[in-house]
């Protein structure tokens, strides 16, 4: 479907330097993880939770999907051999493992005992939609999200792809598809990280084009927020009240209302603590006392507690 035709002048813009909105009220916890001798992360793309506070971190290392406790003790890898190019990572409400890998132009469903269940797309294949309706291949799958009733919403479009949003059922049939490159309501360039919230409204960090739009479940336009910079990742808060976002290549973790404006903020460029190359996606624990932060660019997931 296409996207809605409201109004250019239901943007709202919102500025994403932190030193004009209070702190964010979190500190670092530097070096968590345990990884087992001669291991290391790669660039480490995706990090999600799952309902027994198990840490799941995504990274472009030997070992690309890694489970640990809440304390950073190992557990296991998962599905070895399985990705090329990681880059995002959700888990479901029945704590089913979801992965997008930009490389193999795939979107791939784990149960929580690792088992594959589900692949969308062809691995290798990329392609465009159809306009018949048809769509078998990816063309660099970003992120995914869930609607209400099962839903999936799979962004595209990372660098040469065709920037979209596909949405299937629970089932993993194709239902429609929205967007295409540019500048105007419903367009994107590289829409990087998408969540729904309770009401199956979407918001998609559209990074190239340095904003958050609005959609509804089957892809209508609401409105959109403008946010200078690479707005890279994002995590619907439980009071379904307020997003955080990584703000990618400016190291900032920004809370936000649904209508992009910037509450709280910290953090910021660098290699110390609570410092990133690429703040690129994050997860919060579910009393959201606990926020995790991947960097592609210094390789490592940071843990944030509140103070």
């Amino acid at each position: 479907m296409k996207a809605g035709t409201t109004s250019h002048q239901s943007r709202v813009s919102s500025h994403a330097a932190s030193s004009n909105v209070p702190d964010l009220g979190y500190r670092p916890v530097p070096d968590i993880f345990r990884l087992p001798p001669g291991m290391n992360f790669g660039p480490c793309s995706g990090v999600a939770i799952n309902s027994k506070g198990h840490i799941l971190v995504f990274n472009r290392g030997a070992h690309a999907l890694m489970e640990f406790t809440s304390m950073g003790k190992y557990l296991r890898s998962l599905a070895q051999g399985i990705f090329t190019l990681p880059h995002g990572l959700r888990v479901d409400a029945e704590d089913n493992i979801w992965a997008t890998d930009t490389g193999a132009h795939i979107v791939v469903k784990m149960d929580p005992k690792g088992r594959i269940r589900m692949v969308l797309g062809v691995k290798g294949n990329s392609g465009e939609w159809h306009p018949a309706g048809h769509l078998r291949c990816f063309n660099e799958p970003n992120d995914l999200a869930f609607g209400p009733a099962g839903e999936i919403y799979v962004t595209q479009g990372h660098g040469k792809g065709e920037p979209r949003v596909h949405k299937f059922d629970a089932d993993g049939d194709f239902i429609t598809t929205w967007g295409g490159e540019g500048t105007g309501p419903g367009q994107f360039n590289v829409p990087h990280s998408i969540v729904a919230d309770a009401n199956g409204r979407l918001y998609i960090a559209d990074r190239s084009n340095q904003r958050i739009q609005v959609f509804d479940g089957d892809g209508n336009y609401i409105r959109e927020s403008n946010h200078p910079g690479t707005p890279c990742g994002l995590c619907m808060c439980r009071d379904q009240k307020h997003l955080m976002m990584a703000h990618g290549h400016a190291g900032v973790i920004m809370k936000l209302d649904l209508h992009g404006k910037v509450l709280a903020a910290s953090g910021g460029q660098g290699k110390r603590p609570h410092r990133y190359g690429e703040a690129h996606f994050l997860a919060l624990s579910r009393d959201e006392k606990e926020i995790y932060v991947a960097d592609t660019l210094n390789w490592r997931v940071q843990k944030l507690v509140q103070k």
